[in-house]
């Protein structure tokens, strides 16, 4: 039976091997590719070879199986490279024509045509989906600006939750003016609501998108925070050597296990509470003197010495085991946050990070 493209991976998967002195040389699109991914490991990688398909798949699995030894050097100026060009802002265009010549060198037609076919397609195809995952206060920020008809046709078509959160956001006398609109509207006609579609679409959702996009230094100080201490520091020290604006927002943005000990008793208790007991042992095993005593003064003082006495009893652990554990509280604070559980704020500032 024929191997698949991600049996065929599975089977090449290798260590990214670093040599001091292997020979130095320019790394091609693929190759540079091939390293980035076998430095990430399985754990980092596995998500990004999902989004692959399969010819991306072979020849990745090509690229790695003939790299051969990489130096320390090599590496550093691949990261380095890969960071900042993340955090180096450009301006693109682009536009129906361009995107499906895109599409069409990587995807079948038959995708192709699909895709496109929503693009150009009907005007309102998905598009009050996509207005029901807008946060209510961007939308009402931009449809005061319109006449109150076209906001009360705009809220009868997304999700009653979200409608009357966008009401809410409104002025008093719009929003009143909205909901009358709203109880004595009738089935209004194909042409107006064909209109109103391709206004959100073009002045709105596009803007939108362009103007919410993820922040590149938030985006690469989440990659930094995955990275183990040494990586970290090299990176950072490389970065800082090249562009050290850059290198600078970075580490203001990233969570690290020490900014846990800024969280306030009641936040800190939450985390505890949901931690497992080896994870924080091992966690507080590395941890700084002052991070060490803010959580062992949130336990209670049998439970504070029993961990002391865990501690002790553990002696000497492997900085990378460490590591590993301190990132899992950081996750599972990050986790916690998420569901609304505790507050947090990146950079480690004391007055803003709140339970």
């Amino acid at each position: 039976m024929a191997e698949t493209p991600s049996t065929e991976l599975a089977n090449q998967q290798q260590q990214l091997v670093v040599e001091a002195d292997a020979n130095q040389r320019e790394l091609a699109g693929d190759e540079k590719a091939a390293v980035l991914l076998l430095a990430l490991g399985p754990d980092y990688g596995k998500p990004i070879f999902k989004e692959l398909d399969d010819i991306e798949i072979r020849q990745l699995s090509r690229a790695m199986s003939q790299l051969g030894p990489i130096t320390q050097d090599m590496l550093d100026t691949l990261f380095v490279q890969f960071i900042t060009s993340l955090t180096t802002n450009g301006d693109l265009a682009g536009n129906v024509d361009s995107t499906e010549r895109l599409l069409l060198s990587f995807l079948p037609q038959e995708r192709v045509d699909m895709i496109m076919e929503e693009i150009r397609g009907p005007a309102g195809r998905n598009i009050w989906e996509k207005l029901s995952n807008v946060q209510e206060d961007v939308l009402a920020s931009f449809l005061k600006n319109e006449y109150p008809q076209t906001i009360s046709v705009v809220l009868t078509k997304i999700s009653t939750e979200h409608a009357s959160k966008v009401l809410a956001n409104l002025p008093d006398d719009l929003a009143l003016d909205v909901i009358q609109r709203m109880l004595a509207i009738e089935p209004v006609q194909k042409e107006i609501v064909e209109k109103i579609e391709n206004t959100l679409r073009t002045e709105f959702m596009s803007t939108l998108s362009h103007t919410r996009r993820r922040d590149s230094h938030e985006q690469m100080a989440d990659i930094f925070n995955a990275f183990d201490r040494q990586t970290e520091a090299r990176f950072l020290t490389a970065l800082e050597e090249r562009n050290l604006e850059s290198a600078e927002r970075i580490k203001a943005l990233m969570f690290t296990f020490e900014d846990l000990g800024n969280l306030d008793g009641t936040a800190i208790q939450t985390v505890l509470q949901q931690v497992e007991k080896p994870l924080l042992t091992l966690a507080l095993k590395g941890a700084n003197d002052e991070t060490k005593e803010k959580f062992l003064a949130n336990m209670s003082a049998r439970a504070a010495k029993m961990m002391r006495d865990d501690m002790d009893a553990m002696g000497p652990v492997r900085l990378k085991d460490v590591d590993e554990a301190q990132s899992g509280m950081v996750n599972l604070a990050k986790d916690l946050a998420a569901k609304g559980e505790i507050v947090i704020a990146k950079g480690g500032n004391e007055e803003e990070m709140i339970g």
